[in-house]
């Protein structure tokens, strides 16, 4: 059967527009993109084919785009370009919180907008947005890259960075690729030293977000900061 043979509010286009992208699988939004399927499946079965071989909706918009070509489905130009342009639409759209002058007063916004920043990297990146004293985003920074077993991060050029933005504060954060978030003992005892460093200046420390695979943790909320 046909998605047009459906009833109207089972349509992944229609069930969208009425309900919220939120309502549809990932097999549905993935058929919005591939628009129709092939002989005999339908593009929600296209849709989930191509989920079941590549290991889920992560792997697949992760893969480089001449790998996503032999998929199934994937083959044209098109169907590529129009996923790789609304990952990079979602990433652009939360970068954009980054920018100078947005306020950062509780974890939520920081973690989103680092989870876009730091959850693909292979390796752990360790990252700083430097605030004024109204908590609002003065710059950022990707500032020390390590292996998947941990970053090395020095204390003293954070500082550095820290007084050349004439930042009041700051949040840290890195990312685990191992995609668990729970922050580590060495994680906590980094944020000690970095406290340590950046109270001599009268630079506050306010969070260190962990991020993982579709979670993130926060010192704050623990009480850790």
């Amino acid at each position: 059967m046909a998605i047009s043979d459906w009833p109207e509010d089972e349509r992944p286009r229609e069930k969208l527009l009425a309900r919220g992208a939120a309502a549809l699988s990932d097999a549905e939004l993935l058929a919005i993109f591939l628009r129709t399927g092939s002989r005999g499946r339908t593009a929600v079965d296209v849709g989930r084919a191509l989920l079941h071989r590549s290991g889920g909706l992560r792997k697949l918009l992760d893969m480089p785009p001449a790998r996503m070509k032999h998929l199934p489905g994937l083959a044209s130009v098109g169907r590529r370009a129009l996923l790789l342009a609304a990952l990079e639409m979602g990433r652009r759209y939360l970068a954009e919180e980054l920018e100078r002058g947005f306020s950062l007063d509780n974890p939520e916004p920081a973690a989103r907008m680092l989870t876009a920043e730091l959850r693909g990297e292979p390796r752990e990146v360790f990252a700083v947005l430097f605030l004024d004293n109204k908590h609002r985003v003065i710059g950022f920074e990707k500032m020390f890259y390590g292996t998947v077993d941990g970053a090395a991060v020095y204390p003293r050029e954070v500082v550095r960075r820290a007084l050349e933005y004439n930042a009041a504060s700051v949040i840290v954060a890195h990312n685990h690729p191992s995609g668990v978030a729970e922050p580590s003992q060495a994680d906590r005892d980094v944020t000690d030293r970095l406290r340590k460093a950046l109270d001599l200046v009268d630079v506050r420390v306010l969070d260190h977000l962990v991020i993982g695979d579709g979670h993130w943790e926060s010192f704050s909320r623990r009480g850790w900061v």
